[in-house]
């Protein structure tokens, strides 16, 4: 007996030895399961997982395929794309008869970016005349690219127009419009690079010069990462493009050598910005190293000077004023007697608001010709990808609080602005309620693909229900995510159309963590005037994305902006 209770002791311990040696090296293996790895694969591998748990707890629909055929006459013209102009807010009434003029936000808006407004609401109280005619002013606020699409295809013209600078009023002469300038300066204005002060100290130690040369070289070389404005859009997104061509082949901007040197450049670019805050904010998350901004900007924030150093390049930002063709001989009078009282009148306020400073520096290169700056803007649209596709999954709201007006204007807004998306990225569509349902898979965005979005959009897309915004996010990542798969340097979006009422499903703290894993950029577009903002901000603001605000008028606008930038 002893003997056998003594076997059976040994058999015991040599088991439990066997699975504590078990036990350990299972333990080995989980504690170096990521060795050697870096924590960006970790953890999109970990992120990876979560998604892929949380798709089949959505468990979504697909909806059959529906096709719609693609007319190109169908879609809107470039003057209908456009809001009505009265959605752009007149910041100075001059009353009846009053010349108007058009201004950018930096100096027709309120507070420090008011200096135009104030000075026209100070000409205006004096009761001016001009060859014996009332002279006023009145002053409305339309972005400086925006200005450009809105005179050149005739959906609406002022008699001045006072952009950042004279590269829009080039573009404007060589889209058929004729200007007249009244003065190429109104108040002094710089673009330039807002550098961390160590990244500054670090690029004049290893290129002996802080220069938009050295600038560009560093991040092709991937030491330097930057962020910019899109350049249809922006004035200072514009100059680093036509400053960067130049610098690459000031003989010729457009030439093989300068749009291979912008591609190696634009390869690590993170992302085209559609805002100066979405830069800003990737920049305090230290996602950024830099970011374009205006020297006015710079001169007001304490906050920016204590940390970065200001790089101009490029162009001045002189903010002109020029008479646009059609102006009557009385409005060209009363734009040269108000240039006349901005210069001797605003040099005190405008140096209070950050204007004027710096006013030695130049640009090395002559102004580009409109002609050049429109062949750049096209070639902008072939080499901003850098040899990249896009991956992306527009994720469509058809809950019932976006039926009527919102659902339709959603639907209108994508058949028309699908022709700014490349030919070579990959779409796919996916649309929510309180479930799930994958109207289109993802597939190259050829002719077929086309007609399938267009009719998945038009025909698949039915508003009721409740909102489950993330249930939608995890199903267009999951999409994303097996796509990747067969294209792993493909640059993968997430564009969330939604007025962000949510009210079933995960919520965003389920999935933050995985969206941040993956690096997944998710553009919200909001849609009605009871969207919750607050909601769709939080969602693009976990990958330096950002949220449109846009009314039924715009959207379609903003769209193309929003697809010319990252698609």
């Amino acid at each position: 007996m002893a003997g056998n209770k003594s076997g059976a002791t040994g058999r015991l311990v040599f088991v439990l030895a066997l699975a504590l040696v078990f036990a350990v090296a299972l333990g080995g293996l989980w504690v170096f399961r990521n060795f050697g790895k870096s924590d960006r694969v970790v953890n999109a591998e970990d992120a990876a997982r979560t998604i892929e748990r949380l798709y089949k707890s959505v468990d979504p629909d697909t909806a059959p395929p529906i096709k719609e055929a693609v007319d190109v006459e169908d879609m809107l013209d470039e003057a209908e794309e456009l809001p009505d102009i009265d959605t752009n807010a007149v910041t100075v009434d001059g009353g009846a008869g009053a010349t108007e003029v058009w201004a950018s936000g930096e100096k027709s808006g309120s507070g420090t970016d008011g200096w135009m407004r104030e000075m026209a609401e100070a000409y205006n109280r004096e009761g001016r005349a001009v060859d014996g005619e009332a002279a006023s002013i009145t002053l409305r606020k339309v972005a400086s690219g925006l200005s450009v699409d809105y005179i050149a295809t005739g959906k609406a013209a002022p008699a001045g127009y006072s952009p950042s600078n004279m590269l829009w009023v080039r573009l404007l002469n060589a889209r058929g419009v004729t200007t007249t300038t009244v003065t190429e300066r109104t108040v002094g204005n710089l673009a330039g690079i807002a550098l961390t002060t160590a990244k500054r100290d670090w690029l004049a130690s290893e290129y002996g010069t802080t220069d938009l040369s050295a600038i560009t070289d560093a991040v092709a070389s991937g030491e330097l990462v930057i962020g910019y404005t899109n350049p249809n859009t922006s004035a200072a997104g514009l100059n680093l493009l036509a400053a960067a061509l130049d610098r690459y082949d000031s003989a010729n901007p457009v030439s093989e050598t300068a749009i291979a040197g912008f591609t190696s450049f634009q390869a690590n670019i993170p992302f085209v910005a559609m805002t100066t805050q979405q830069m800003r904010d990737a920049a305090q998350r230290g996602s950024l190293d830099g970011f374009v901004t205006e020297l006015q900007v710079y001169q007001l924030d304490a906050d920016l000077q204590r940390n970065y150093a200001f790089l101009p390049f490029g162009w001045r930002h002189d903010n002109p004023l020029v008479a646009v063709d059609g102006a009557s001989d009385h409005d060209r009078a009363v734009l040269a007697d108000f240039a006349t009282y901005c210069a001797e009148n605003g040099g005190a306020l405008a140096e209070e608001y950050g204007f004027n400073q710096m006013d030695s520096y130049d640009s090395e290169s002559p102004t580009p010709e409109g002609s050049t700056l429109l062949r750049e803007l096209e070639a902008y649209k072939q080499a901003k990808d850098a040899g990249s596709v896009v991956i992306a999954v527009f994720v469509c709201d058809v809950s019932g609080s976006m039926d009527g007006a919102p659902i339709q204007t959603l639907q209108s807004s994508l058949v028309n602005s699908m022709r700014y998306i490349g030919t070579n990225n990959y779409v796919g569509l996916v649309s929510f309620s309180g479930d799930v349902t994958i109207n289109l898979p993802i597939a190259r965005f050829d002719m077929n693909q086309q007609a399938l979005f267009k009719g998945a959009v038009t025909k698949g897309l039915r508003a009721s229900g409740n909102t489950a915004t993330i249930d939608g996010i995890i199903v267009g990542a999951k999409l994303i995510e097996d796509e990747l798969a067969n294209h792993p340097d493909a640059k993968p979006m997430l564009f969330v159309l939604s007025d962000g009422l949510q009210n079933a499903g995960h919520t965003l703290k389920d999935v933050e963590g995985a969206l941040t894993g993956l690096r997944i950029p998710v553009y919200t577009i909001a849609y009605g005037d009871d969207a919750d903002l607050a909601s769709l901000k939080a969602i693009s603001a976990i990958n330096e994305a950002t949220t449109l605000s846009a009314s039924t008028d715009d959207i379609t606008y903003q769209l193309k902006s929003l697809f010319n930038a990252n698609m």
